[in-house]
């Protein structure tokens, strides 16, 4: 009767505790022998000097993002300097900011200049940058061919890790490798005009451009002009090609002039406004000067321009043996800063050369109208 109950009792322990999965703890004797319930079991292979080492890591994890970046090479100034730009770093996830951060070490990038990219890009660290990663990568490594370029390619423009891949950066390369621009002629492009990737666009509108600067892709100006007016909205070239137009310039003359000086596309309607004005009504020059002497336009009107003008008038007042006339007006107008004082002013005696230098300075002195109101106050790119 007794081996009865007891094969009972057996079976109904049998049932409840062979299965190894449930999670249930009972102590390890009951009364004087031990009772085993489970079977299976497991146990640590680990030596107590390992299991320490892994406690003293776990300790030593960072709490937060202020000890991620610190452990990442960043000074109390660089994390104070992210902070500001970025103040929802500070609760940033950690694993995936460590993440992040070894990544841009994998590239090469620094503390230093993780600070550029934030200054300029303060929601980089807060986006995916390991989409598409190790693709991206690899096609970045092939358009750069360097790590160093690559590198800085990157901290001129931290968008390169988050545009994206297949929609954006890619058909964006492939359009100027189309055009006849690739390879060693847009690693440039890419350096100096971060934006050009998400505003680069042709049509047929954009081509005919092109093809009126009369520019072949043999051209070393070629690269520039493609990229300067792929990157430029229709109203933006209409509204420059027009204002030219003003000071009697014909549509051939001005493209001409954009083949053989791409740069002047990028400067404002108001700043070439302003110099031709001065060079028709002060230098009374014809306008036709800035097809030969283009510099004309892109030299500042306030620090270069108006005072060299006005200084070469006060030498020709008072008399002075060496004038700025003529050609020589040209190339003091085109000379550094050292090396136009050096040549105009100190040249004369110590009286002469002190009263010049007090009347040049008073006009590289006078500013435009409502100047020091001005308010330009540029975060990020200025671009």
């Amino acid at each position: 009767m007794i081996s009865k109950a007891n094969a009972v009792v057996q079976t109904r322990f049998s049932i409840l505790f062979s299965a190894p999965q449930r999670l249930l703890s009972f102590p390890s004797t009951w009364g004087s022998k031990p009772m085993l319930l489970f079977t299976t079991a497991t146990y640590s292979t680990k030596s107590p000097t390992q299991v320490e080492t892994e406690g003293e890591e776990v300790l030593d994890q960072p709490k937060d993002s202020i000890e991620v970046l610190r452990k990442w090479g960043c000074s109390d100034n660089d994390i104070s300097k992210i902070f500001v730009r970025r103040p929802a770093l500070r609760n940033a996830n950690i694993s995936q900011l460590q993440s992040k951060l070894n990544i841009l070490s994998g590239l090469g990038i620094g503390a230093l200049d993780l600070v550029k990219i934030i200054n300029c890009r303060p929601r980089f660290l807060s986006c995916r940058i390991n989409h598409c990663f190790d693709e991206r990568l690899e096609f970045l490594k092939t358009l750069f061919e360097s790590r160093d370029v690559l590198a800085k390619a990157i901290v001129r423009n931290p968008s390169l890790l988050t545009y994206d891949f297949h929609n954006i950066f890619k058909p964006a390369i492939a359009l100027y490798d189309e055009m006849g621009v690739s390879g060693q002629d847009l690693i440039p492009m890419l350096l100096s005009r971060p934006t050009m990737i998400p505003r680069t666009s042709f049509d047929e509108e954009k081509m005919e451009y092109i093809r009126k600067t009369g520019i072949s892709k043999e051209s070393k100006m070629y690269k520039y002009v493609v990229t300067l007016i792929g990157i430029s909205r229709h109203e933006t070239i209409r509204r420059k090609v027009a204002n030219l137009e003003k000071f009697g310039f014909s549509d051939d003359e001005i493209f001409n002039l954009f083949g053989r000086s791409p740069l002047m596309l990028t400067l404002s309607v108001d700043k070439v406004q302003r110099n031709m004005t001065f060079i028709l009504g002060m230098m009374k020059f014809p306008a036709s000067v800035v097809l030969q002497y283009p510099f004309l336009l892109y030299s500042n009107l306030e620090a270069v321009l108006r005072p060299r003008v006005l200084l070469a008038w006060k030498i020709q007042d008072m008399g002075l043996d060496l004038q700025i006339k003529g050609p020589k007006m040209m190339t003091a107008l085109r000379m550094t800063e050292k090396r136009f004082l050096e040549a105009f002013v100190k040249c004369h005696r110590r009286d002469v050369a002190d009263e010049l230098m007090e009347f040049y300075t008073s006009a590289k002195g006078v500013k435009r109208l409502a100047e020091a109101s001005k308010k330009n106050n540029i975060t990020g790119f200025p671009f």
